[in-house]
């Protein structure tokens, strides 16, 4: 360890210790539970039968109304509630936070919001959560703290296009009924313009230090932007049965059944509570624990979005049958590329059709095969953390006029930078203790209260050469950015780039362009359209083209994106966001 981490390490203690001593003056987090071991946790999760609970889909609201036939803009009132969710038939109700239009329809995951194309929704977002959080917490990292009770909350519509003041900054949060609010909070409703390509995005908590425990408390729904006359060319399955959601996530529960979450950091005398990444020994899609669905021998659409907070899924079916992509996050691609693989990251979304007319087996298990940590953790394979859900494949063929077409949508593909492109370094790190404990991670070795380095301009399309420095897979997510993978090359003479970039913190003039040079990995089909997420490989530089515009009419914001309070860019591994892989981005005029 060099003498200039050393200090920074010593800081770093002096501050948390600072920290703490502060935080005892009031904390909102329910008292710290008893230590659970993870053989304990997962004895539970072999208690669980697989595949006896069915799917469930969450309710369905509607972003627009119609007048005289034709679709108009509508408000929406969803709120945080306490409730208490069935995971699984044999497993007690767990007490969890979660959205919905009341507390007696509120849902996990919260109910899915099909909005309209170019028709504005507005929302108002409510916090009806109690003086408690249902999770420990950690005050020794920047973290939204409550000084009068309550739960911070503020909701981010993950892959939107949107103002910034309906951003969900981290800073904007606020508490139950607006009594305690952020420094950035400043409006109870987000304007969703809903004027980007038809696709999925998802919703879910983005408080600053606390995405983590929200989200795993339950606070994440799916929701849609519809454009009739891109989507229904297609002729791809629809209606209630045959369109619908799985949202993949894991959880770890107590022998109680309430959610288990660590109390114990990996560092505690540095951060008592945080750990880098949590991973749960059960697999739920859409609030249950490896769930069955019955299905007819026709094709299905599934929007399959893995909402852990850091586990990584690589799916497959069973019983050989290949997966149809139409779609990755928020876009659809150019045409369907048929796989028999998907890899999704945390946050990651893939929009496929599943042909089950000519199954060989009467039913088919989606299975994951991603070790943990990606790329190189602990193996799935063996496990039940192998196995997501179950389809039961009914014998007798049905009438199906579906399709899988044989071409989408003709903005997919990414057009290559001109040589006078915007050009971005963006480099990962990971800092540790002598021992090798993970303290925090954090992005050009900045914080987000540090002042801001990356300031685009609307419209404008940039080439971000993104470093990763740590031996993980990152999930980068650019607010109000479209972005895809171009090229991903394999960094030679790590060791002296890494030493270097240690000390000067500076891509050129560590002369990454003489390190970058080494094996590429492929893009995966499946990923080539503009993407909400891209996976970025340890010791790697993937170069991303980031569009900051609509990218199906090529035109810029109609709205300032110059304005308060900005957006962000984080890695998505929850943990690492809130400890603090995020740094803010601020629109020039």
């Amino acid at each position: 360890m060099t003498s200039q981490m050393k200090l920074h390490l010593m800081l770093l203690l002096v501050a948390a210790v600072m920290t703490v001593m502060e935080a005892q003056q009031f904390t909102f987090s329910s008292p710290t539970p008893t230590p659970m071991t993870q053989q304990t946790l997962q004895q539970v999760a072999a208690t669980l039968q697989l595949y006896v609970d069915p799917l469930p889909q969450m309710p369905i609201v509607y972003g627009f109304s119609t007048e005289g036939g034709n679709p108009v803009s509508t408000n929406l009132t969803i709120g945080m509630y306490p409730t208490n969710w069935k995971f699984h038939r044999d497993l007690p109700a767990t007490p969890v936070f979660v959205y919905g239009t009341s507390a007696e329809t509120a849902t996990f995951p919260g109910p899915t919001i099909i909005a309209r194309h170019g028709i504005p929704l507005y929302v108002k977002w409510e916090n009806h959560l109690p003086d408690l959080h249902v999770l420990p917490t950690d005050n020794t990292i920047s973290v939204a703290n409550s000084t009068m009770g309550g739960v911070p909350t503020v909701v981010h519509l993950h892959g939107s296009v949107h103002p910034p003041q309906s951003d969900g900054s981290a800073f904007a949060w606020f508490t139950r009924d607006y009594k305690e609010v952020g420094p950035k909070w400043t409006q109870t409703t987000y304007m969703y313009p809903n004027i980007q390509p038809a696709g999925n995005l998802w919703y879910h908590d983005h408080a600053l230090g606390l995405t983590r425990v929200n989200l795993l408390a339950g606070l994440l729904g799916a929701y849609i932007i519809e454009k009739p006359e891109v989507d229904d060319p297609m002729d791809l399955p629809s209606g209630e049965d045959d369109d619908l959601h799985l949202i993949i996530a894991d959880r770890s529960f107590n022998t109680d059944g309430t959610l288990y979450m660590n109390s114990t950091g990996n560092v505690p005398s540095i951060h008592p509570q945080w750990q880098p990444e949590y991973f749960g020994e059960v697999i739920t899609v859409n609030g249950k624990a490896w769930p069955f669905l019955n299905v007819a021998r026709r094709r299905y659409r599934f929007r399959i979005l893995n909402a852990s907070n850091a586990r990584y899924l690589n799916l497959s079916l069973s019983n050989g049958l290949p997966f149809y992509v139409i779609g990755s996050d928020a876009s659809y691609l150019a045409a369907p590329v048929e796989t028999q693989t998907i890899l999704l990251s945390p946050a990651e979304l893939a929009d496929v059709v599943i042909d089950f007319s000519n199954s060989t087996t009467p039913c088919a298990e989606i299975l994951n095969s991603a070790p943990y940590p990606y790329p190189t953790g602990s193996a799935t394979t063996g496990t039940l953390l192998s196995k997501v859900m179950i389809f039961h494949i009914n014998d007798t063929k049905v009438f199906d006029n579906s399709t899988i077409p044989d071409k989408e949508v003709n903005y997919a593909n990414v057009t290559m930078p001109e040589p006078s492109t915007t050009t971005r370094y963006i480099v990962m790190y990971e800092y540790t203790t002598p021992s090798g404990g993970v303290t925090h991670l954090y992005i050009n070795g900045l914080r987000l209260e540090d002042p801001v380095t990356e300031t685009p301009k609307a419209g404008a399309t940039e080439l971000w050469h993104v470093v990763n420095l740590t031996p993980d897979n990152h999930p980068l997510h650019v607010h109000l950015g479209m972005m895809q993978a171009i090229n991903v090359t394999e960094i030679v003479g790590y060791q002296q780039f890494f030493d270097c970039m240690t000390q000067l913190n500076d891509a050129i003039k560590c002369n990454v362009t003489d390190h970058a040079i080494g094996k590429t990995l492929p893009i995966p089909e499946y990923e080539k359209t503009w993407k909400n997420v891209v996976k970025i490989e340890p010791h790697y530089m993937t170069s991303v083209v980031v569009a900051f515009k609509i990218v199906d009419t090529n035109q810029s914001y109609p709205f300032d994106s110059t304005a308060e309070p900005g957006y962000v860019y984080h890695c998505h591994i929850l943990d690492h966001e809130d400890n603090a892989m995020i740094r803010p981005l601020k629109f020039l005029s």
